[in-house]
């Protein structure tokens, strides 16, 4: 029977190994082969991540740099100074009365641009145009007063209707009422009426002027000139024409700081009122 078994039993049971052992052994060649593997990918990812982080500042600083670049470049904004306005202006400062070379002013500086040489010539007003103006110091009696000193004289003489001796222009409806309130003590027994647009027709007004004699018209510019137009009005028997000049309206704008006022006012003056100071018919006074 040992013949049969052909080679020798002992060599076999030599190197035969028990297969916990060879088990085992696999394992720790595959953890072996594992895990440099493992590290490898580890550091690799590692390296991605600096490499994504270093791009990132990169861009950043780049970023920035550009940035700065464009402010140096750009040219820096000013900012706009607000605009003072006539009401800014005229709070800081002390009021001033108005004289004449004021209305020669405004009225050579309108028609600058809107007529020939030899039309702003006719349409300049000499000094011997006006009447003393207020310093501030008087009421509307008082200063009339002043300027009319024949008043009582004139008021009998006057028989004139759809016309008057004394025309006083003002800004509104409002300040009309409050001037006719200060003419108390000057009238005497002239009859005054009130010239505005304000809730009055003017068909109304023309009608007054023509049932009997009026001696002092107070009223704005806008609705003057048009009963001059429609002849509801003229200006034959008038003698003074005073502007209520240095009051201030709750903005503290004057007659002549108000656009509308002031177109109206102007084109009085140079349709109708001109003629008359040339004449040496009307004398003009601020007050």
């Amino acid at each position: 029977m040992g013949d049969d078994l052909g080679e020798e039993w002992w060599e076999h049971e030599g190197n035969s190994v028990a297969p916990e052992v060879e088990e085992t052994t696999k394992q720790a060649q595959l953890a072996v082969t594992t895990k440099p593997k493992a590290e490898k990918r580890k550091s690799v990812s590692e390296k991605s991540t600096a490499a994504k982080k270093k791009k990132a500042k990169l861009q950043q600083e780049d970023s920035s740099k550009k940035t700065k670049d464009e402010e140096q470049t750009q040219p820096k904004k000013r900012r706009k100074k607000k605009k003072k306005t006539i009401s800014d202006v005229l709070a800081a400062s002390e009021p001033k009365p108005g004289c004449p070379s004021d209305l020669q002013d405004v009225v050579a500086q309108y028609f600058s641009d809107k007529r020939s040489v030899t039309e702003r010539e006719e349409l300049q007003l000499q000094n011997s145009f006006f009447l003393s103006s207020n310093d501030l110091t008087h009421s509307l009696s008082s200063y009339l007063k002043l300027v009319c000193p024949k008043w009582a004289k004139l008021q009998k003489q006057h028989t004139e209707k759809n016309s008057v001796v004394l025309l006083i222009v003002c800004s509104s409806a409002l300040r009309t009422i409050e001037l006719i309130k200060q003419l108390t003590t000057f009238k005497g027994e002239a009859k005054v009426i009130k010239l505005f647009a304000k809730h009055i027709k003017i068909e109304e007004q023309m009608k007054l002027l023509q049932k009997g004699i009026t001696h002092i018209a107070v009223g704005t510019p806008g609705r003057i000139s048009a009963l001059l137009e429609k002849e509801g009005l003229n200006l034959k028997a008038l003698r003074y024409l005073v502007l209520d000049w240095n009051w201030r309206d709750q903005k503290l704008r004057r007659m002549v700081d108000i656009p509308e006022v002031k177109l109206d006012f102007l084109r009085l003056l140079e349709s109708n009122v001109l003629t008359a100071c040339k004449e040496d018919k009307v004398k003009i006074g601020l007050f």
